[in-house]
C-alpha cells in the first residue's frame, strides 16, 4: 500500500478491524519510509456465482448495462441508472453474504426497475423470466395494474 504522505510503496499494517457486519476492513498502516501512520478502508469482496459454476466479482456496472438496455427509448436518465445500481448492490450486500448467485442478482434487480419504468421492468422480466407466451405477459401486466391499484389508495 502506498503511503499518501511520501509515496513509499511499502508499508506495514498495525491494526485491522472489521465494521458494517465484516462488509468493510478498516486497517491502520504504518510507512516504513517515513513512519506516519494512515488507515485504508476495503470493502469484502462480493462474488457472484454464475449458472455456468463460474465466480465474478460483483459489477455496479454489469447491473447499468441489462438495466439501460432494458430502458433503452424511455425516459430514464444516467443518475437513474447509477442509483439503481447501488440499490441493487446494498439489497445483495445486506444479505450478510460473500457469495450470490446471479438469479439473486437480477431478482435483487426486479424491485428498483419496477419502480422506475414499468416498461423497462416488463422488459427484463420478459428475458430474466424467460417468457415464452403472450399469456405471460398478460399476467405480469395484470400483477402490475393490481400491484398500482393497491398503491394508489396509499398515496391520496
Amino acid at each position: 500500500m502506498r503511503c499518501p504522505f511520501c509515496r513509499h510503496s511499502d508499508s506495514r499494517v498495525v491494526d485491522s478491524r472489521e465494521v458494517d457486519e465484516g462488509q468493510v476492513i478498516r486497517r491502520r498502516r504504518s510507512c516504513n519510509s517515513c513512519s506516519r501512520r494512515f488507515t485504508t478502508v476495503e470493502e469484502a469482496v462480493l462474488a457472484v456465482v454464475k449458472r455456468s459454476g463460474v465466480t465474478e466479482p460483483f459489477s455496479r456496472d454489469k447491473v447499468v448495462v441489462g438495466v439501460r438496455r432494458a430502458c433503452q427509448g424511455r425516459p430514464v436518465d444516467e443518475d437513474a441508472f447509477q442509483q439503481l445500481a447501488q440499490r441493487v448492490e446494498e439489497s445483495i450486500r445486506s444479505t450478510g453474504c460473500a457469495e450470490i448467485a446471479s438469479h439473486e442478482v437480477g431478482l435483487a434487480i426486479l424491485g428498483p426497475l419496477r419502480e422506475l419504468d414499468e416498461v423497462a421492468y416488463l422488459r427484463f422480466a420478459s428475458v430474466y423470466r424467460s417468457f415464452s407466451s403472450v399469456e405471460d405477459f398478460e399476467k405480469e401486466i395484470l400483477d402490475l395494474r393490481t400491484a398500482r391499484a393497491e398503491e394508489a389508495p396509499a398515496e391520496q
